[in-house]
């Protein structure tokens, strides 16, 4: 087969913008690897881009999505460590191997192309494979490669979390709930938050959160961490929603403690803007804005996955068409997720 099936954003107005087409398999140079691809794990990134809301680059006509699971059909000459049929994940950015990634313009499905398509290539040096014996589903593994490595960064990338300290995440989606299964491995003591009893339940029954919180029922989450903890306040917090939960992560944090930024799904209104400077130096807290993560850190959470044979929460898994890939967008938009969506490719 020389050609394939690749998806296109043929223009940023909304989902109805994304297009198939038949293109030639790309060819792999000596320093490549050519991936077919199993899984694709969507994440709040791509509807933001689809929908033209991503602040950063994006290329026009671009293959969406960055977080793929595949196996290698063809080794580069060049390409030491690989064989065909090895499983492999693909870095969100294959250039940034090691520290921080210093920009936004190398990450896929964006800037550059995506990998919501059949066949992927891609340098060797980008690429991490994934233990043959593990019992993980493959859209497990496409899952861990922006939502793993952002909550491995948010736990490990500054101070590493120790076990019997504590973590809070905000929300049920794919970022908290992976990062909620990472830290009770990792020996710490757990909090949720959520607008739904519902998912609370189901999130302590599954992933078996220590704590939880409806900030429905409960505005003031913040006062009810302080409860919690005896007024000590939490070690760990995964901000989600950005300049409308900051004033109370901050009240609800240790002192010394760190607040990783994730997301924004939660603005406040200009005439309501907390004193973010002011609110950190009153807890001496690091506020740290999290930039996925590097190969390094993806690989870390990879073997500690592997290891543990951790169960990485996907909840829908949708098919490799157009009506497919659109509805999987809209059901990420419908706030009725608890985990990962994925869509199945091969």
């Amino acid at each position: 087969m020389s050609t394939h099936t690749v998806f296109r954003l043929t223009h940023r107005n909304g989902f109805d913008g994304i297009e198939a087409s038949t293109e030639a398999i790309p060819e792999f140079d000596r320093h490549e690897l050519l991936i077919k691809v199993r899984s694709v794990a969507l994440n709040f990134r791509d509807i933001a881009i689809a929908t033209s809301k991503y602040p950063f680059p994006v290329q026009e006509n671009v293959t969406p999505c960055s977080d793929a699971m595949g196996e290698v059909v063809e080794v580069g000459a060049s390409v030491p460590g690989f064989e065909k049929g090895d499983p492999v994940i693909v870095a969100f950015d294959p250039t940034a191997l090691y520290g921080t990634i210093n920009n936004w313009n190398n990450g896929l499905g964006g800037p550059v192309d995506g990998v919501l398509k059949q066949y992927i290539c891609v340098s060797h040096q980008g690429v991490i494979k994934i233990p043959k014996e593990s019992s993980l589903k493959e859209e497990q593994w496409a899952a861990l490669v922006c939502t793993g490595v952002t909550a491995w960064n948010a736990l490990y990338g500054n101070i590493p979390l120790r076990p019997g300290q504590t973590v809070l995440f905000q929300g049920t989606g794919g970022v908290s709930v992976t990062g909620l299964a990472l830290g009770k491995a990792a020996g710490a003591k757990t909090i949720i938050t959520s607008s739904s009893d519902e998912k609370l339940n189901y999130v302590q029954s599954t992933f078996g959160a220590d704590y939880t919180i409806n900030y429905k029922t409960t505005p003031d989450w913040a006062a009810e961490v302080q409860k919690i903890t005896n007024g000590v306040g939490f070690d760990y917090i995964l901000e989600n929603g950005g300049s409308g939960t900051i004033k109370q992560s901050i009240e609800a944090i240790k002192f010394g403690g760190i607040i990783s930024v994730i997301g924004f799904l939660s603005r406040a209104r200009q005439e309501e803007m907390p004193d973010v400077a002011a609110l950190a130096l009153s807890k001496g807290c690091v506020v740290r804005g999290i930039i996925i993560g590097s190969k390094q850190q993806l690989e870390e959470v990879v073997r500690f996955v592997g290891s543990h044979d951790l169960k990485i929460p996907v909840e829908k898994t949708f098919e490799f068409s157009k009506e497919g890939v659109v509805d999987a967008l809209k059901y990420m938009t419908s706030g009725s997720r608890i985990g990962k969506v994925c869509i199945k490719v091969g």
